[in-house]
């Protein structure tokens, strides 16, 4: 990978997000209380600082954070995988709710922000490190330059899989990539053992699955009316897809997602529609878009009734992935093909 990530070694034994909770609020108690250990050092500074290549970008932390705010699902799902929900002092921008698997906290109920927060709401919460799930959550007219940031002495993490530069950006997206990032979040809070552990989980997880092997076409429609957005060739919709056993008709388009005229979905005709349920673009509305237009109401799978539901917040690159594998095979497997 880059150069100057710290992460644990590929020969650690790398947890699910049920079983997982619970081990790492144990384990994390102890270095919390920043009690020297039987050779005197202090289990919470044991290895820190911790400086990353993140996105281009020098993240650097002298010790584990303690107040994070985290934007978007993704990042706040992954401290809570980890066991440390009690970092949060504000999340931002969350596309759904927590996973009833995962114990959330009181500033994840209730966010601060619906969509990307402000620099001023965001330094407001004094925070030590801002956790993003996107690169443009990160900017002068989001929480904040990261430069600038900073500055003010506040470190930002970007979730490695939303890297849009040349040579970080993931060409494609994998679970490696995202069992990493796992990896990577564990080596900045000092939660190298917890962050094994879910890795551990979830590669035995997505071991278990077996694939659908009907040879079946399909269109990821994640967002988008007038012109649907759909998953590309090289991102988590792909990523996903693939694991589950279908083609993805888009799978050419040489991005994450990319915008298809309705033409082109009429013409490619896929055998399954996966459908992204969103609170702003939700799977009900776009069954009732496609049902209503008479082109794509003659589609097979509209005719059919071939949708495979997908909430937003496992569609993009974290600790919902693996499930979200699961619940595509599993959904297939109940279709009249």
């Amino acid at each position: 990978m880059h150069p100057l990530r710290v992460r644990p070694s590929r020969a650690v034994a790398l947890p699910a997000i049920a079983a997982v909770t619970a081990l790492t609020l144990a384990a994390c108690s102890t270095p919390a209380s920043g009690e020297p250990d039987a050779g005197g050092a202090s289990p919470a500074s044991a290895g820190f600082p911790v400086t990353l290549d993140n996105c281009g970008f020098e993240t650097a932390v002298e010790a584990p954070p303690e107040r994070v705010v985290t934007i978007k699902s993704s990042t706040t799902e992954m401290l809570l995988a980890l066991g440390l929900g009690d970092r949060i002092v504000g999340s931002a921008f969350l596309d759904g709710p927590v996973p009833d698997s995962l114990e959330s906290v009181p500033a994840v109920e209730e966010p601060f922000a619906a969509e990307a927060p402000g620099s001023e709401a965001t330094l407001a919460l004094e925070p030590d490190l801002v956790y993003a799930g996107w690169e443009s959550n990160l900017t002068a007219e989001t929480a904040g330059d990261r430069a600038t940031l900073a500055q003010l002495g506040v470190a930002t993490y970007v979730s490695p899989a939303a890297c849009k530069e040349e040579g970080y950006m993931p060409d494609p997206l994998t679970f490696d990539t995202v069992f990493d990032e796992i990896a990577e979040v564990g080596s900045l809070f000092d939660a190298e053992d917890a962050a094994a552990r879910l890795v551990e989980e979830q590669r035995a997880a997505l071991d278990a699955i077996a694939p659908d092997d009907r040879g079946l076409t399909a269109l990821w429609w994640s967002s988008g009316d007038d012109t649907p957005y759909v998953g590309a060739g090289i991102g988590a919709p792909q990523m996903i897809m693939e694991a589950a056993g279908l083609t993805n008709v888009s799978a050419d388009v040489h991005d994450t997602w990319t915008s298809l005229g309705w033409e082109n979905v009429v013409e490619a005709d896929p055998d399954v529609l996966v459908l992204v349920d969103a609170a702003w673009n939700p799977a009900d509305a776009k069954i009732g878009t496609l049902e209503s237009n008479p082109a794509t109401r003659e589609m097979t799978a509209v005719k059919e009734e071939r949708y495979v539901v997908v909430p937003f917040p496992a569609t993009e690159a974290g600790v919902r992935n693996v499930d979200a594998v699961t619940s595509v095979v599993d959904q297939l497997a109940d279709l009249d093909l």
